[in-house]
């Protein structure tokens, strides 16, 4: 295995668990009411 297929491996499992982390933040319990506030907060009449 040569330096830019361990560079290109490490750069993709990197990447992947960047966006693990993402998902995992973003869809956590703790945080679901922050996300939906603005939904409901948009439907509401002035």
């Amino acid at each position: 295995m040569d330096w830019a297929s361990i560079l290109y491996l490490g750069m993709t499992l990197g990447l992947f668990a960047l966006f693990a982390v993402i998902v995992v933040r973003t869809y956590h319990r703790k945080r679901k009411k922050d996300l939906e506030e603005p939904k409901h907060r948009m439907l509401d009449d002035d």
